[in-house]
């Protein structure tokens, strides 16, 4: 078991939850976080007052903060990253200073200090518009955007690491993640984004006619695969895909969250989006065989969760 580790972006959503699922397996907590998207208030407190986790703001770009960041630490979760498309395309260069060359520092970082295990997270967007569904990890790549493009390229360098017997890697494709602690901004997400409106009183916009699908993955789902990532030899040099491996299109969503929240909305359509993949869905069959993953959360209960937490539903 590794006990002591880095979590990158740790305050952020997903990494909220992972830390909460690792100081429950009683490991030791190192958090490197820059707060542009994370929130210190996503950390338990109780959580860095006992000491079990350790936060320290910071940039991955700073290969200082990053070599004493990763000094005595087991292994490293690497989940910051710049992770909107649309400021990708806006600013590209600062796109590739976050993904690439800060992954580039902690990989070089973990390898000078000795790191067991380095578990990148990377993202379906590699594949862009799928050839056959579900996507499997053998899918070609194809990233259409700066924001994937540059995933792409970090996912090569960790798994060249492994190969050559210098790191052991494990890298994961997210799918569509959602869950408590999600923040809404500009570049979030269509669930959020739903959240926003449905709480004004505002019609659902949905881009194109809605039968887009997307792979929604519950945020405990997977913290729980990144752990069993962490800890199973058989994930070394592999690529994972991490979601459902069930479709959902957008138009079943936003009437799926107008039923739970019982709120009387329209559902417009707005012109479709350029670059916006039509369908997408995960094939988690590797996952499943090779450490153990299984979605335990079905959409509605995560949905259920997510509403009850930005006051939409009733706790009860």
């Amino acid at each position: 078991m590794h006990r002591s580790l880095l979590v990158t972006g740790g305050a952020g959503f997903i990494g909220s939850h992972l830390i909460q699922k690792l100081a429950k397996d009683h490991c030791q907590v190192r958090i490197l976080d820059n707060l542009s998207s994370g929130k210190l208030e996503n950390i338990d407190y109780e959580l860095l007052a006992d000491g079990s986790v350790e936060f320290t703001e910071g940039d991955i770009r700073d290969p200082i903060i990053v070599k004493k960041c990763v000094k005595n630490v087991d292994a490293v979760i690497h989940l910051a990253a710049q992770i909107s498309v649309p400021l990708s395309i806006q600013d590209p260069e600062f796109n590739d200073e976050v993904n690439i060359k800060g992954t580039s520092n902690l990989l070089n970082g973990s390898i000078e200090a000795g790191v067991d295990k380095f578990v990148f997270i990377s993202s379906c967007a590699v594949y862009g518009e799928p050839i056959y569904l579900p996507v499997d990890e053998l899918h070609p790549t194809n990233p259409i955007s700066p924001y994937a493009q540059s995933k792409l390229l970090a996912e090569q360098e960790c798994l060249c690491l492994n190969q050559k017997h210098l790191l052991e890697t494990s890298v994961l494709r997210f799918f569509n993640v959602y869950g408590p602690k999600q923040a809404f901004n500009d570049y979030s997400g269509v669930m959020t984004k739903f959240i926003d409106r449905i709480r004004k009183n505002l019609p659902l916009t949905i881009f194109g006619d809605g039968s887009q699908t997307r792979d929604f993955v519950y945020v405990k789902d997977v913290a729980n695969a990144i752990a069993l990532a962490l800890e199973n030899k058989d994930a070394n040099g592999e690529v994972f895909n991490i979601g459902t491996g069930k479709a959902v299109t957008i138009e079943e969503l936003a009437k799926t969250m107008l039923s739970l929240t019982e709120a009387e909305l329209e559902i417009f359509e707005a012109p479709e989006r350029q670059g916006d993949i039509k369908q997408s869905y995960a094939n988690i069959s590797k996952a499943t065989r090779l450490i153990g993953y299984y979605p335990q959360f079905a959409l509605r209960d995560g949905l259920n969760a997510l509403l009850r937490e930005n006051g939409l539903i009733s706790s009860s």
